[in-house]
């Protein structure tokens, strides 16, 4: 350690997360799994960046309201939308594998992408390694013929992105899709499926890579038991390169909401576990209805910035993560409105990231409140207000002294009156907010907060 270096509380809360879990041995089942403490770096992010991006990304269509990387099952899907729109763009013997040549990325610049996740305000990124389709974005010699490396970009798009990421301090992970629409051993004997693809191929890209987190899906067709997903845990967090610091979900063979690290939540449709405080949980969705770009959607399917920045508010509130999704076009763009809507929620939380970053649950309860949420950290509350109030606003249960209230995006922190009541608490509203979408103020409380149990 340099002479005079004091490591911050978090970086030492993360390195003895790291310490603890290289340290305890875990045994290949649920109940010693599950013991693994969550790396702290997850809670304290708040905010990732999703890339879905594969050979769906040449065709980007689907019909409004549907996911488009799902274009290689929706065309063989008999009558549906996607196959007709099919058939009369490419024709009916125009296959789903001739879309690889076509992914060409000539446009990509991993570097510019870093640097607009960086202005984003995203601490992570989530990047396709592989999808349902099994093209991976790496070189696997578990699917020859049908990487990036082999056909399309010529490139190691894993890599490169994983290299531009981490050289900017940001946590660099992976989606990785556990079963394969198209795959010979899928479709004829599923054991050998297990053993001889997924979990050789999957063991392949966390050692080349060892990326902090690790996003599963398509593990609804089978029990986890069938994945043999526990042994696989326990090489993970035992033996893998990445075992201190990585980061699961809990998509292992239908077990969501059970079983893994975080749980998931897709466009709010929670697991039929209780999400919120209770358990670490993540919101992840698309911009649009579709996290692969979608051609077919118009302006009108896209989130604003003032409903995507109360998303994430509203997600923190509840004690969640938000992973928000670009889907990049086939010669290796980030659509335009999707770059404005990062950089816009970057600039919101370059004034009110204190609010977001490491802040915990709403100290409310599960109260909704009519003038938007709150989050909070020790000794003081966030109130994130939504759009251009006037009057007061009330703290319900609140049932600590207030020292002080001021807008977080005012420097000099004006005081803002407040008043104690038997119920709660209320701040006045100055008379205008500076964000139409979301103002935050901090309470400060004196002492221990304190709140009714009524």
């Amino acid at each position: 350690m340099v002479l005079g270096f004091r490591p911050s509380c978090t970086a030492m809360c993360v390195l003895m997360s790291a310490i603890t879990a290289q340290a305890e041995k875990y045994a290949p089942n649920w109940d010693s799994l599950d013991k693994r403490p969550t790396p702290a770096w997850f809670e304290e992010a708040r905010f990732g960046i999703f890339v879905v991006w594969g050979p769906y990304s040449v065709p980007s269509w689907a019909p409004k309201g549907k996911y488009a990387e799902w274009y290689g099952h929706e065309m063989r899907r008999q009558g549906s939308p996607t196959q007709a729109f099919h058939a009369k763009t490419y024709g009916k013997d125009f296959k789903y594998e001739q879309f690889g040549p076509m992914l060409t990325a000539e446009m990509w610049e991993p570097d510019a992408w870093a640097d607009l996740f960086v202005k984003s305000g995203g601490k992570y990124v989530v990047f396709m390694a592989n999808y349902h389709d099994g093209y991976c974005l790496w070189p696997s010699p578990y699917n020859k013929g049908w990487n990036s490396v082999d056909i399309g970009p010529k490139r190691d798009l894993l890599g490169e992105m994983t290299q531009a990421v981490r050289k900017r301090g940001l946590k660099m992970g992976i989606y990785y899709s556990l079963y394969e629409w198209f795959h010979p051993l899928w479709l004829g004997d599923r054991d050998r499926f297990v053993a001889e693809h997924f979990q050789p191929q999957f063991k392949d890209v966390v050692t080349r890579y060892a990326p902090s987190i690790i996003f599963a899906d398509g593990e609804w067709e089978m029990d986890f038991k069938k994945w043999r997903t526990e042994e696989l845990m326990a090489w993970l967090f035992n033996e893998s390169p990445c075992r201190g610091d990585v980061v699961i979900n809990d998509r292992w063979g239908k077990c969501r909401g059970r079983h893994g690290g975080y749980y998931t939540s897709e466009y709010g449709g929670h697991t039929d576990a209780k999400l919120g405080p209770s358990h670490i949980w993540e919101e992840n969705r698309g911009m649009g209805a579709s996290y692969g770009y979608n051609r077919n959607e118009s302006i009108h399917e896209y989130g604003s910035v003032a409903e995507l920045v109360r998303l994430l508010c509203a997600t923190v509130a509840d004690g969640g993560n938000l992973l928000l999704c670009v889907g990049p076009t086939a010669d290796g763009r980030i659509p335009v409105i999707m770059q404005e809507r990062l950089l816009q929620i970057g600039e919101w939380l370059g004034t009110n990231g204190e609010a977001i970053y490491g802040a915990k649950a709403s100290p409310l309860g599960p109260k909704k409140l009519e003038w938007g949420v709150c989050t909070s950290k020790p000794g003081r509350v966030y109130a994130h207000v939504f759009g251009g109030r006037t009057g007061e606003i009330e703290l319900p249960g609140l049932q600590s002294e207030i020292a002080a209230a001021y807008l977080l995006a005012d420097k000099g922190k004006k005081a803002l009156a407040t008043r104690r009541v038997e119920a709660g608490g209320f701040v006045k509203l100055p008379e205008r907010l500076p964000d139409d979408a979301v103002s935050v103020i901090v309470v400060e409380i004196e002492g221990k907060l304190v709140k009714t149990t009524k």
